[in-house]
């Protein structure tokens, strides 16, 4: 049975994904060197949920049902800003900016994971933490590597890089290619209008 990766993501503005591409810049130029894979700024995305494979028999039944959910939740508004790294800044393994939101965002998370459950796609095991990952950090760097990084985000201080309306989620097909994943838009999901 064909199938496809997926993911469930929010788009930001072009004037955040140009800031974004600054703050990257920024970063990329103290860190030189082969052990991040930077996410080029265009695919950075607020992602809700990743689906992982999807049967295409079942994609359009995961639409409706994702369609249904957004509906239900008025828009809000989220602001971006501050640098920082998980698991923590002395033992980075993804650099992330953060996502400030109103509780709207986590509720709207939340159903939606419960909505994909239903469907059979394993809910998360740990809590939402909104974030816009930057770039991911091998796992052949050595420590000197990830203090070096620990260092230069630490010192490189990020501040509010702006806000953005939340209208709509997106789902999302990931296509892994030599150059790296390329994001394409399956449909829109508007969240309730008055």
């Amino acid at each position: 049975m064909p199938v496809i990766r997926a993911f469930i993501a929010i788009e930001l503005s072009p004037e955040i994904y140009d800031k974004l591409d600054e703050v990257e810049n920024q970063v990329q130029q103290k860190l030189e060197g082969g052990v991040i894979r930077w996410v080029p700024a265009i695919n950075i995305h607020l992602t809700l949920k990743f689906l992982g494979d999807v049967s295409l028999a079942n994609l359009e039944v995961l639409k409706k049902i994702l369609a249904s959910e957004v509906s239900k939740y008025a828009p809000f508004e989220i602001s971006v800003g501050e640098l920082g790294a998980f698991p923590s800044i002395r033992r980075p393994r993804v650099i992330w900016v953060g996502v400030q939101a109103p509780q709207d965002l986590s509720i709207l998370q939340h159903g939606i994971e419960t909505e994909m459950a239903g469907l059979g796609y394993a809910p998360e095991n740990r809590e939402f933490s909104p974030h816009l990952t930057l770039g991911r950090i091998s796992r052949n760097a050595s420590s000197q590597d990830l203090r070096k990084i620990g260092d230069v985000l630490s010192t490189n201080k990020v501040g509010y890089l702006g806000a953005a309306r939340v209208f709509s989620v997106n789902l999302f097909r990931s296509d892994l290619k030599p150059g790296g994943a390329v994001y394409s838009k399956l449909m829109t999901a508007p969240l309730k209008t008055d």
